[in-house]
This record gives C-alpha cells, sequence and structure tokens, in this order.
C-alpha cells in the first residue's frame, strides 16, 4: 500500500526523499543524538530490527571511521534490506540463539558499544493491544542486547507510552544506570511513540543471559499502577531536537523556483 496523501505533506517525508534518506525515522535518531551526544567513542554498532535502513545508514555517516578504521555496523532484520555501505546485514530472528552468535562474530567476539532498535509492529489503533505487543518487542530487544552490549553502553529503542508502561520501566531500569524518555521533534504529537534512551549498561551482578529464559518479570496478579519503590521507577522525559525548527504535525510550503525567470511560486502541500 502506497503512503496516504498525509504522509507525503509531511516535511520530514519530504526532507528523506529529498536527502536520500530511505525513512522519515532517521530525523529521529540525528535528533535524539543532537540532545545525548549518543555517537561519542562509538565504533561497533547493533541496528536491530533495522529495515529499510534509514537508522544504519545514519549510523554508516555518522560513526567516525578517522579515529576508529575499523568501525563496524551490524543491522539485523527478518527481512532482506538493500545493502549500504559499510553495513554488515544479518537477516535473522533477534530471539535467537544463533543471531547472537552471528553477531559477535562479526566483532571477533567482542560486544557492541551500542544497540538501538526502531522496531514496531503493523498499528492497530487499539492502543492497549499496540503499546502490550511494542513492549514485548523492546522487551526482546533488550534480551539480545543483554547478550551483545559492553558494560557502560547505550541502549536505544522504540516504545509506545500508555498506562502500564510503569512495569516496562522498571525492567529497563534494572539494567540501565541512566534512563530516559526522548520525543524527538519529527515525532507527531500525534503519535505515542516515543524512544527510551538507556545508558550505561550494569546488569545485576547476578545476571546471567540466556536466549531460553525471560527478562525479569512482574508477577501474575500484580497490579502495575501499584508499584511501589524500588519496583517503580520514574523515567525523565525529553522533547529533543531543534524545538526552533520544523514540526511534524504541521504543513509547509514547498518554494519552487523555475529558470530564466524571476518568479517564486509556492506550493501548500
Amino acid at each position: 500500500m502506497g503512503k496516504s496523501s498525509k504522509d507525503k505533506r509531511d516535511v520530514y517525508y519530504r526532507l528523506a526523499k529529498e536527502e536520500g534518506w530511505r525513512a522519515r525515522s532517521a530525523y529521529k535518531l540525528l535528533q535524539i543524538d543532537e540532545d545525548f551526544d549518543i555517537f561519542r567513542g562509538v565504533e561497533k554498532v547493533v541496528d536491530l530490527c533495522a529495515a529499510p535502513g534509514s537508522w544504519s545508514q545514519v549510523l554508516s555517516k555518522k560513526l567516525n571511521k578517522t579515529d576508529f578504521p575499523d568501525a563496524k555496523i551490524v543491522a539485523v532484520d527478518l527481512q532482506e534490506m538493500a545493502p549500504i555501505e559499510g553495513v554488515i546485514q544479518i537477516q535473522g530472528d533477534i530471539t535467537k540463539q544463533t543471531t547472537v552468535e552471528q553477531i559477535l562474530g562479526h566483532f571477533d567476539g567482542e560486544k557492541a558499544n551500542m544497540v538501538i532498535s526502531d522496531g514496531a509492529p503493523d498499528v492497530t489503533g487499539l492502543h492497549d493491544l499496540d503499546e502490550y505487543i511494542q513492549a514485548q518487542l523492546l522487551l526482546a530487544a533488550l534480551h539480545i542486547t543483554t547478550h551483545v552490549l559492553e558494560n557502560g553502553g547505550t541502549f536505544i529503542a522504540k516504545i509506545f507510552r500508555g498506562k502500564n508502561v510503569k512495569v516496562l520501566y522498571s525492567q529497563v531500569k534494572c539494567f540501565f544506570k541512566v534512563v530516559h524518555i526522548a520525543k524527538p521533534r519529527s515525532s507527531r504529537n500525534s503519535s505515542i511513540e516515543s524512544f527510551i534512551v538507556c545508558q550505561d549498561y550494569r546488569p545485576p551482578a547476578d545476571y546471567v543471559p540466556n536466549m531460553a529464559n525471560p527478562l525479569l518479570n512482574v508477577p501474575l496478579g500484580v497490579d502495575p499502577n501499584k508499584l511501589t519503590g524500588s519496583n517503580l521507577w520514574t523515567i525523565p522525559f525529553v522533547a529533543c531536537g531543534d524545538l526552533s525548527g520544523f514540526d511534524s504535525d504541521m504543513t509547509y510550503p514547498l518554494e519552487v523556483s523555475f529558470e530564466n525567470t524571476n518568479t517564486h511560486y509556492f506550493l501548500h502541500v
């Protein structure tokens, strides 16, 4: 199915087409970097649920190949993806041990400095269901991250914010010292998506990553809204990106210039 007329009017959709990004989501990662400086000192990155590849494109352009000539980017997705210069692709399942082994094999047994995931299900419009499915995808991404991320590393993933998201915050906070929820300027205000930015990976001392077992979980019957103490974390919310720039929910005029004339036409799209 093609893009809707609303998508085609979107300023970031049009900018992505003009600047060669595969999707408008590239600007979300770029704007997260503006506020959190996530690429500093990074030379090994894993991009989970990478298709169509806009975040891998950003990684390819942002990693400092001068200071880190052996920098590596590994992109993982169930779908086959068109090649990107400097990106190693794995067509695999992020819930499988074989995928872990393939990733570490490309890093010569070492671990990544950063893991990112922009994966999301096809939304149904039923917010409770969409939030639950997205939470499970995020947990799957976090699970494989515990196998391939070095101590002190960074994890960034899409999250759908809702009434039961507190449980997810408490799970992630067990593994990272610093956690923020970021809403990039290029993410529509009408969307329930945000991005969880987790820094300084420090798993519990007794935690042993195992793809056969689920991550820390809340027992059945526990009301997530009644969690207290160390089971409930307040995660800072950050609106990021250049706030004087484009608003993803606004429509902007597109200036078109014609050669050999002094006339400028403005098309409102």
